[in-house]
């Protein structure tokens, strides 16, 4: 066991942080120590900035403080966006270098940390492509406007529209490589999917969000279903109709995409203890649509009760 001072320390983490402060100063001819690091630096050491990231976009986004702080509400975002960006920087980099102008598509995209961030670290010194932020609220569109106009950002676009909206859109391309909706809420995934689709996306990146729809219908079904299955014990309480309607939410999209000509993976976007709302659905354009995943993901539908959503939410098929 190591050994402890008594203000809780171990001797090992003392002697780290000794030497790290030896490195972070240097004597004056006088012998006092004065210091050499960068304060700004010292700040946002833990924040795994990229070279060449933008500390006032940070400040603007109000992930640092003024002075170069990490403001701690925000902590958490910052790691799933930077966790995701991590993702979609790989699938970017996959696309054909012929391609002239990436385009990506952020769905629910809120105050734009997503799109901001991946704007600075890959669109920005990439010198082409553009990112368009897809959002509902007037007032977060107008302010992410803004904020692209101050930071000199002029291929990122915001429409004050809905996902379901959007594909009908004028003011977006005809075709987009990437898709992403990072905690659209509810059906805002499935609409996601649906543009994805409609504009021949190279690869859709999602985070699913509270999925009620499937969930409401498992409610107005219940008593019925506790007569014709022993499964509906899956959905009998609230909170299990809550979490079954979940998973069964995403394995139906699942499906579709793969039915869709999609190849799926499904992943952790960051652990648990950072948010509930956790999993991460890759998906990458390959043609080959699957009968089999289409047979059965109305084999399972139908096994729930739930044939109606064939064609709310998988009429492609």
């Amino acid at each position: 066991m190591a050994n402890k001072k008594s203000d809780g320390f171990s001797q090992v983490a003392v002697t780290a942080l000794k030497k790290y402060a030896s490195k972070a100063s240097t004597k004056t001819k006088s012998g006092n120590r004065v210091a050499t690091t960068n304060p700004t630096s010292l700040k946002t050491l833990d924040l795994d900035l990229r070279p060449g990231q933008s500390i006032e976009l940070l400040k603007e986004l109000h992930i640092l403080t003024r002075d170069g702080k990490i403001n701690q509400d925000s902590r958490r975002k910052l790691k799933q966006v930077y966790h995701l960006y991590q993702f979609i920087e790989k699938l970017l980099q996959e696309l054909p270098v012929s391609d002239s102008c990436p385009a990506l598509a952020d769905h629910g995209a809120g105050k734009s940390y997503l799109g901001f961030i991946l704007y600075d670290l890959f669109f920005k010194p990439l010198g082409k492509g553009e990112i368009y932020g897809i959002e509902t609220r007037g007032e977060l569109v107008a302010a992410s406007q803004a904020l692209a106009q101050r930071l000199g950002f002029d291929r990122m676009h915001f429409l004050n529209t809905s996902v379901a909206d959007s594909a009908n859109s004028r003011a977006l391309p005809e075709r987009f490589d990437v898709v992403t909706a990072l905690h659209a809420c509810d059906t805002a995934t499935d609409d996601a999917i649906d543009f994805g689709l409609e504009k021949n996306a190279r690869y859709m990146v999602l985070v699913p969000c509270c999925q009620a729809e499937l969930a409401a219908n498992l409610r107005q079904n219940k008593v019925f279903d506790l007569k014709r299955t022993p499964l509906a014990e899956l959905w009998r309480h609230p909170l299990h109709t809550r979490e079954i309607g979940s998973q069964l939410t995403n394995v139906s999209r699942c499906l579709y995409l793969e039915a869709m000509g999609f190849q799926v993976t499904v992943t952790e976007l960051v652990g648990w203890e950072h948010s509930m709302k956790n999993e991460l659905i890759i998906a990458k354009y390959t043609g080959q649509k699957k009968q089999s995943a289409a047979d059965r993901l109305k084999a399972l539908l139908t096994e729930f009760g739930l044939e109606a959503l064939l064609k709310i939410r998988f009429s492609r098929i």
